[in-house]
């Protein structure tokens, strides 16, 4: 195998793949980074037992060429030796060469290394996945989808099918749902492109996954191809290829935790509101439950304070557009509070009380396709 390749690109595609390598690998070749180089261009893989990634770089786009391949063949490099020789190389090039005994070498300007190679064909193949069951979303709404509900799994073993997100597709709407069993994130899209007849649920897609997948569409534009089947699940993006490992399990029913009446309404303004409790919480995390108490009235004045016995207290009164029912005072986790904010992309939202010492939600009050559901906490 032989090519030179731009620096900049490899090292941008080498990032992607390296998102799915564990140090800790089981297999010890997962330590490693697949590297072939095709007709076409060049393809990397990373993978471990739960996310597999496949980068492809073309050897042009319209604007620029990346690639000349020499000599087609194939390498398994240790991946963290591998990315940061590539990562502080001194040239605007890179030229691999790989020998009969899988000896890689690596020139760049006047600088050369030599690593140890594994062969690929020992390398574990990916998943064979039959791609009919599938839909298409866009980009930034996939983002979205992550960022408005990834926040809210477990991140305790105790409860696997926690650590992951609930997805539901029907009629052509896409639900997610995440819970660690103190709070709830709900989202749903319409869904434009799917295959014929496409229904599927309690299909639970690990956070981690989720979280390392919005890193690598983080500047997507194109749709992303989603296909699912019993045990896996792949996006398809511009030259990614991410494949996720399904959580095995039964997701806990949780539409009979979300309330449907109230006793107390509040309208308010997501930016004052989420900056009182940021100042709020400074104080109510140096407590082992983090409280912060919200108290109102019709008078439309909300007032958010927090306590510490060691550090001293904090009172903050801020504005509500509307107040409706029942004068309140509640506490509840201020992190899951800031969370919930910082996921509704408003600027004002409503927050439906029922007393108390049942769970409350928040809502865009433009938007009825995501709502955030906190458990409150009992302080006396």
């Amino acid at each position: 195998m032989k090519f030179i390749i731009d620096r900049n690109e490899f090292t941008n595609a080498i990032q992607d793949v390296i998102k799915a390598i564990s140090s800790r690998a089981v297999i010890p070749i997962l330590s490693g980074i697949k590297i072939e180089a095709k007709q076409d261009g060049i393809y990397l893989t990373g993978s471990n037992s739960d996310i597999s990634i496949e980068r492809f770089i073309p050897l042009e786009d319209e604007e620029n060429k990346y690639i000349t391949i020499m000599e087609t063949g194939s390498i398994v490099l240790q991946a963290r030796f591998f990315s940061e020789i590539v990562r502080k190389l001194p040239s605007e090039t890179v030229e691999i060469s790989v020998n009969d005994d899988l000896v890689a070498t690596i020139v760049s300007g006047r600088a050369e290394f030599s690593l140890n190679g594994l062969s690929a064909e020992e390398y574990p193949k990916l998943p064979n996945i039959d791609d009919h069951r599938f839909f298409e979303i866009e980009a930034q709404a996939l983002k979205n989808l992550i960022k408005q509900t990834v926040f809210a799994v477990s991140v305790s073993e105790t409860r696997p099918v926690l650590t992951g997100v609930n997805w539901q597709y029907e009629e052509h709407k896409l639900q997610c749902v995440a819970t660690d069993s103190h709070r709830l994130a709900l989202r749903h899209v319409k869904i434009e492109k799917s295959s014929d007849e496409l229904r599927f649920s309690n299909v639970i897609v690990p956070g981690k996954s989720l979280n390392e997948l919005a890193k690598i569409i983080e500047n997507q534009s194109d749709p992303v191809q989603v296909v699912v089947t019993e045990h896996y699940i792949l996006f398809k993006a511009k030259h990614v290829l991410f494949y996720s490992r399904l959580l095995e399990g039964n997701y806990p029913e949780v539409s009979k935790l979300i309330p449907t009446d109230s006793t107390t309404s509040i309208v308010v303004e997501t930016k004052p509101f989420l900056q009182a409790m940021e100042r709020a919480s400074l104080l109510a995390r140096e407590n082992n439950n983090n409280v912060v108490k919200l108290s109102g009235n019709a008078d439309l004045k909300l007032e958010i304070s927090s306590f510490s016995p060691e550090i001293g207290k904090i009172v903050e009164e801020i504005d509500a557009e509307t107040y409706e029912g029942e004068e309140l005072t509640i506490s509840f986790n201020a992190k899951y509070m800031l969370d919930a904010l910082r996921a509704i992309d408003s600027e004002t939202i409503i927050i439906d009380f029922n007393g108390s010492m049942r769970p409350f939600l928040l809502r865009p009050i433009d938007d009825s396709s995501m709502l955030q559901l906190i458990l409150p906490i009992r302080t006396y």
